[in-house]
């Protein structure tokens, strides 16, 4: 089975709603995966907009390897990080202007991370060098409503 991660609120490729953006309620985006590979300790996850040069808008570290979706709340063990906006959690696409690309990149880890507190993706990223079993993708974009 491949590593793949999917959303219930939209398809790869397709908009992300606006409940999951700035421009509504801003809600945690659902995510939902399935076949990570053998030997997986951790995962982590980071969801950024590459037409922003790389805004980052979420980060999680610690995700247990036997979940298998974020929804409304992280699972225990599970650590929000600090996204560009400046704050610890979920910011939902936000463009300032025409349509961005938002992805979200699961890492499979073979050991924990071990990062105190709410880690950046810059040290969710320099953490997991060496020890990335695999990564899964999901993509969205988002046009903001003026």
């Amino acid at each position: 089975m491949a590593f793949t991660v999917s959303s219930p609120a939209f398809q790869q490729g397709a908009s992300i709603p606006t409940d999951y953006s700035c421009d509504g309620a801003d809600k945690q985006l659902p995510v939902a995966w399935e076949g990570a590979p053998a030997g997986t300790a951790e995962l982590a996850l980071i969801m950024d907009d590459p037409d922003a040069r790389g805004f980052v808008h979420w980060v999680v570290a610690g995700i247990p390897a036997s979940a298998s979706t974020l929804a409304e709340a992280l699972p225990a063990g599970a650590a929000a990080g600090r996204n560009d906006f400046g704050n610890v959690g979920y910011g939902g696409p936000c463009p300032p202007s025409g349509t961005h690309r938002y992805v979200v990149t699961l890492y499979a880890l073979s050991a924990p991370l071990g990062l105190p507190g709410a880690p950046t993706a810059a040290s969710v990223r320099s953490a997991a060098a060496g020890k990335t079993l695999g990564t899964a993708t999901l993509s969205g974009t988002y046009t903001r409503r003026r």
